[in-house]
């Protein structure tokens, strides 16, 4: 039940990508897996290129300035240093548009995408319109850049962002699930896609940075992983409650999450799981880590 859900650093390559996963055919499909896919790649001396498809992208450094070109238009998304240094620009490109990605060797480059009919213009966002949100309190603390949700990009199928979680803390929490379409509830498969570092102020010798990702049943459906992950490693959710996402002390964990559904409207709308919803309240009287924003500077 695990391996089929967790992708291991290097297990999920396919050609120059060092992950390819999702619904598209120029993937690494997954059984049942329909409506969500993540490309990321390091960049070398060649340019890396995706022929026109059904599928909506948002194509986004990870580390680096990346050049994209459509056509004979060409786009500088302007990076950072990693992911754990604030948002970056990201180029959203509609669907059935061909790419040229290129840029300094050693900068690197994640593509979301969704299999999608409607088409929505080109759209460069730049990092400093990019919404940050502080989400949680307390050891719940954790830091959201939501450049590809309904309210902040517009788009056919996906909702996409990123999540960075200071060493020690839980995200992804409490346990929640998006597996059903009814009311108050939307359908969404969802990738997490995981990068760590030591925390600001670790040893030299804390180089084994890890976290932890927690998926279980919802329903008859099984499903039950506990994963120790690292940077490189992919968690699929097709269905589930899932949380915590944990940062272990000493690591910082970021994840970029790739969400989307068959139903008819794009948000995202969840269940908590009732033995740990109430969790939420206690946010209340508590004051968010000090720690975040994480910025250009950390």
């Amino acid at each position: 039940m695990t391996q089929q859900w967790f992708y291991p650093a290097g297990s999920a390559s396919q050609d120059q990508w060092e992950v390819s996963l999702g619904a598209s055919d120029s993937t690494t499909t997954v059984e049942g897996w329909k409506h969500t896919g993540i490309r990321v790649a390091t960049l070398g001396e060649e340019p890396l290129s995706l022929d026109a498809a059904d599928e909506e992208r948002i194509i986004m450094p990870l580390n680096g300035d990346v050049h994209v070109t459509i056509g004979e238009q060409q786009y500088l998304l302007e990076g950072r240093e990693s992911v754990f240094h604030g948002p970056a620009d990201i180029l959203y490109t509609g669907i059935n548009t061909p790419v040229v990605i290129s840029g300094v060797k050693g900068a690197r480059v994640s593509i979301s995408s969704a299999p999608a009919r409607a088409h929505y213009p080109v759209r460069h966002v730049k990092k400093s319109e990019i919404p940050v949100e502080l989400r949680g309190a307390g050891n719940c603390s954790r830091q959201v850049h939501n450049f590809g949700t309904p309210a902040a990009l517009e788009a056919d199928r996906f909702i996409v962002c990123e999540v960075i979680t200071p060493a020690g803390n839980w995200s992804s929490y409490p346990p929640h699930k998006h597996d059903v379409e009814q009311e108050g509830e939307t359908a969404l498969e969802e990738i997490y896609y995981f990068e760590t570092r030591p925390a600001v102020g670790a040893p030299a010798e804390a180089q084994d940075a890890i976290g932890y990702q927690r998926v279980y049943a919802s329903d008859e459906r099984p499903i039950d992983v506990n994963a120790e992950v690292r940077t490189g490693d992919v968690v699929l959710v097709p269905y589930g409650w899932h949380g915590p996402a944990m940062a272990a002390p000493g690591y910082d964990l970021y994840y970029l999450n790739v969400m989307a559904g068959p139903g008819p409207v794009r948000d995202w709308l969840i269940s908590d799981d009732p033995h740990h919803g109430w969790v939420r309240s206690t946010w209340d009287n508590q004051e968010i880590d000090p720690r975040l924003p994480f910025t250009a500077e950390q």
